[in-house]
This record gives C-alpha cells, sequence and structure tokens, in this order.
C-alpha cells in the first residue's frame, strides 16, 4: 500500500482522484468500507437474533473458511495480511473495530436489558468485538489450503466465553 498512491487508486476505482479525495481523507482509508461491512453484517445478524436462543449461535457463522472464494472474503484477507507492514491501514482495521464497540454495546445491553453505560455490556462487548478480530486475522493469516476446523474451534471458545451469560 505505501507504494501505491492515490491517484493509482483512483484509476483503478474508476473516479478521478478529487472524487477519492472528497470521501476519503487518505488513502488507507480507502479499505474502511470493507472491514465495517463486515460488523456490520454481525450486528445486523445480532440484533435480529431470536432472544430465546444462545447469542453465540448467532455469530458462529462469522469465521469465514479458509477456501471462501467471494471477491469481498479475497479482498479482505489481502487486507488483513498488511496489516503488520502498514501501519496506516493497522489503524484503520482498529479504528472501524473500536467504532463497533458500542454497537455491540447497545445490542448486548437490550438482549439482556442492562443499561449500556454500565460496565458488563461495555466489557461484553470489547469482549466480543476481539473475539470477532481475532478470529479475522488468524483466519486471513492461514493459506486457502489449511483446514480451518482447529481455528473455528478456537473462534467458538472465545465467543462462548465473551459471549457467557447472554444466552437467554
Amino acid at each position: 500500500m505505501a507504494a501505491t498512491s492515490g491517484e493509482e487508486i483512483a484509476r483503478a476505482a474508476g473516479i478521478s482522484p478529487r472524487t477519492l479525495w472528497r470521501y476519503f481523507p487518505s488513502k488507507e482509508e480507502c479499505v474502511r468500507p470493507l472491514p465495517a461491512a463486515g460488523l456490520e453484517t454481525v450486528a445486523r445478524r445480532l440484533r435480529a437474533w431470536p432472544v430465546d436462543r444462545p447469542f453465540c449461535e448467532g455469530i458462529q457463522w462469522y469465521l469465514p473458511s479458509a477456501a471462501d472464494p467471494r471477491e469481498a472474503s479475497s479482498a479482505l484477507r489481502g487486507l488483513i495480511r498488511l496489516l503488520p507492514e502498514e501501519p496506516g491501514l493497522r489503524a484503520v482495521w482498529l479504528q472501524v473495530h473500536h467504532d463497533a464497540e458500542p454497537v455491540f454495546t447497545e445490542i448486548i445491553a437490550a438482549r439482556t436489558g442492562a443499561d449500556p453505560a454500565d460496565l458488563l455490556p461495555r466489557i461484553k462487548a470489547v469482549m466480543l468485538n476481539g473475539a470477532l478480530r481475532v478470529a479475522a486475522e488468524e483466519w486471513a493469516q492461514r493459506s486457502a489450503e489449511v483446514d480451518g476446523a482447529a481455528d473455528a474451534q478456537a473462534f467458538r471458545r472465545a465467543v462462548l466465553k465473551a459471549t457467557e451469560g447472554l444466552a437467554t
């Protein structure tokens, strides 16, 4: 990403550099919609998840398979793999996850009847968000040939712990 200019990004997107800079303050910000869309999908699913079903079941599907052929999955995998070498991208990735915490807090508070300002729903949201972030990072580092069964099991354990007490 460091070697790619904003003009190159704009050209690849089929827009003018001026349009690119109108919507994105930096070239790293251009990737924000990719991880944000994934977390928005998780939030939408959790809001709709039946209160009489265990919360963790509503999130188990999140971990993409190692061989997921969808273009968005491929792009997300590539983005996540760049995080260790690209501080600007890493900052965007972490900010997107940080921005998701109040959303998850609201969902957890609504499910439990707690006040969103209370400590417990906030901590559970941070734990859930952290489990999602780490699971995505682990998924991205695997090659498509690796069976993700062990990762999926580790992810499930992490989500169960993060959502403990939310299965009403």
